[in-house]
């Protein structure tokens, strides 16, 4: 039986990079550091942000941008928190697509790397009763 996301693993060319990354963005809490023992492909990382395990590792950063993308929920409230750890760190701010009004504000990033997170600050049951109002 499935019982959720167990971990997302992200390939980074530089850990300690990503370390700043992470901690800096997300106040993710490093668990694990592979140091010299290799366990598995590469070198690694394990973080914890808001209960969920976060993996990088060593590795050939992304050659693209997508629009593939992780998202974390984050309070209203906090919006401008959040926007100020990423523009601290130089990160490039993608611009957000265009919404309609009740589906959330979101703040889309690229990390050192070429991959694609955002910090939203709506939920799905507000989103679906929002696309349910034209119908």
């Amino acid at each position: 039986m499935l019982e959720g996301i167990s971990h997302i693993t992200f390939i980074v060319e530089n850990l300690e990079r990503a370390t700043q990354f992470f901690t800096s963005v997300f106040d993710a809490e490093e668990v694990y550091a592979s140091g010299n023992q290799t366990f598995s492909l590469t070198p690694e990382k394990f973080f914890l942000i808001a209960g969920q395990w976060i993996a990088v590792m060593e590795g050939e950063p992304l050659v693209e941008r997508t629009y593939n993308h992780v998202a974390f929920k984050i309070q209203e409230e906090d919006f401008e928190l959040y926007q100020a750890r990423v523009e601290a760190l130089g990160l490039d701010v993608k611009p957000p697509r265009p919404r309609v009004e009740g589906e959330g504000r979101s703040l889309y990033f690229y990390d050192f790397d070429n991959h694609l997170f955002e910090l939203h600050t709506g939920t799905l049951a507000e989103r679906l009763a929002r696309y349910s109002v034209g119908k």
